[in-house]
């Protein structure tokens, strides 16, 4: 019944990262400054674990880009690698932090995986995508100072989206024990 749950959780935050950006593109240069898909990509990571997190990474960016044409083709390969490691680290960060209190486990997995996605977007557009066009300029500029506002918010919002998710029961960030089974002594 998990799985299932978890399936149904990921396919709607593709759904949200394919609607969310639209909404956010009447606004001129929009998608850079507050980074709309990447809310529920790093949910998906946080809430349903680090595959179906990588999942939902790899799948938004493409179908949004061939639904709605964004990302552009040309940044599509770097996006889908940043989100795909943002999905996957946030859900090996919240496994592996899943004994400390929630917040402190959301806080960090969240900010770990939005370092580690913006560090491998970097160095394959330094290596692959852009190579030779790519400075550590640009990197600073267009995934820290740029998104300044989207980072921001995913930091204000997604803690207390988990936090929500946390109190209805839909996201369970302390695994639960076991009732001890009774002893029946057999005479």
């Amino acid at each position: 019944m998990r799985n299932t749950k978890y399936l149904v959780i990921a396919a709607l935050c593709v759904a949200l990262g394919i609607v969310l950006p639209i909404a956010f593109h009447t606004i001129p240069n929009a998608g850079r400054i507050f980074a709309p898909m990447h809310i529920p990509v790093l949910l998906a990571g946080l809430v349903t674990g680090p595959v179906y997190g990588l999942i939902v990474g790899v799948l938004t960016p493409m179908l949004s880009s061939l639904l709605t044409g964004m990302p552009p083709t040309p940044i599509l390969p770097a996006m889908t690698a940043e989100l795909a490691v943002f999905g996957l680290g946030a859900g090996l960060l919240m496994h592996l932090l899943r004994k400390l209190h929630y917040m402190p486990a959301v806080y960090l997995s969240l900010l770990g995986a939005m370092l580690t996605g913006r560090v491998v977007a970097g160095v394959l557009n330094a290596l692959i995508f852009q190579l030779g066009a790519y400075s550590f300029e640009i990197w600073i500029t267009s995934y820290f100072v740029t998104s300044l506002p989207g980072i921001l918010i995913h930091i204000i919002t997604i803690p207390h989206i988990c936090f929500v998710l946390q109190q209805t029961g839909v996201m369970v960030l302390y695994p639960r024990s076991l009732p001890k089974p009774a002893r029946h002594d057999i005479l």
